[in-house]
């Protein structure tokens, strides 16, 4: 399959039930600072406490009974993992989440409550990969991948279904990218539902492989920086990293000591809690701010497990 306006459509027709339909917040405050009109579509404010859920409850409900009854398996170092605990609760199965030895407790903490049961590994790719399969080969658990999935891509595209239609006069959308799940499945529906609206794509400065990517137009693995916005330390996948070059506009980054101030002002001006990695989209406009000169210009904000930082 790929990923279309119908699969996006199809996708929410099948999720609509289980996913809220969340806020779209502005600041009078957050505007003088940017010097542009803002819009933020709060994901933070979501089931599970990001826009992961769309995906993972998509995926999870589209899989056969004879699949679903062997149970589910992912690596995550937080937000997906999370989601996927959610959405196998839903459908009434096991739920195994890989998780980093480094990953955050809080995070952990969300998994376990949730019922789904932990696997540590090394916070390296092999180890990640080799554990996976290990748990894969010993239950028969169908692998539910944090982005480079065609269901999850089209799960995630359903926020911009929400987003257009409660804002549709928008001139850019602005989106953080890890993995690029989020920022595919939104570009395609905006390229079907509104195609003179932008999308744009932003990341940490540290984290630029999908920026360096985009511009030398060849897959850049990440070396999984040390940015504090851990949810976008992730390279781009096989099936993300096309779509991006199709129907992304361009990539912009936020430098390092600008992302937790950012988050702050969002915090307290928006009265949400918010996660770093949704903070860069801001941290990076404000830095690029003739991009986006006399444009109103819709953020996602992605997530907000994250503890308030005084």
């Amino acid at each position: 399959m790929q990923v279309t306006i119908n699969t996006i459509r199809d996708a929410h027709n099948r999720i609509n039930t289980h996913i809220l339909k969340t806020p779209v917040k502005s600041s009078t405050e957050i505007n003088k600072n940017a010097g542009v009109e803002l819009y933020f579509k709060c994901e933070n404010l979501q089931r599970s406490g990001s826009f992961k859920i769309r995906g993972a409850v998509n995926a999870v409900l589209c899989l056969s009974d004879n699949k679903a009854n062997n149970g589910v398996v992912t690596v995550s170092s937080g937000n997906h993992g999370t989601a996927l605990s959610l959405a196998a609760k839903i459908r009434g199965i096991n739920a195994t989440v890989v998780l980093p030895k480094n990953a955050l407790p809080y995070k952990r903490n969300l998994i376990e409550n949730l019922g789904a049961k932990i696997v540590e590994c090394e916070p390296r790719v092999e180890s990640r990969e080799k554990t996976l399969l290990k748990v894969q080969d010993k239950t028969g658990a169908t692998v539910i991948h944090p982005y480079n999935d065609y269901q999850i891509m089209s799960g995630q595209g359903t926020v911009a279904l929400e987003f257009l239609k409660q804002k549709p006069d928008l001139d850019m959308v602005l989106v953080p990218i890890g993995g690029g799940g989020l920022i595919s499945g939104i570009a395609v529906a905006v390229s079907e539902i509104a195609p003179k609206i932008n999308v744009v794509g932003a990341e940490p400065a540290l984290a630029d492989d999908a920026r360096q990517s985009f511009v030398g137009k060849k897959l850049i693995p990440s070396n999984y920086p040390d940015t504090v916005a851990d949810g976008l330390r992730t390279s781009l996948g096989a099936k993300t990293y096309p779509i991006i070059l199709k129907y992304v506009k361009d990539i912009i980054t936020a430098q390092e000591q600008n992302i937790l101030p950012t988050m702050n002002l969002i915090t307290k001006t928006l009265e949400d809690n918010i996660e770093p990695s949704s903070a860069v989209p801001l941290a990076a406009l404000i830095e690029h701010k003739h991009m986006f000169k006399d444009k109103k210009v819709g953020i996602i904000i992605s997530g907000g497990n994250y503890p308030s930082i005084k």
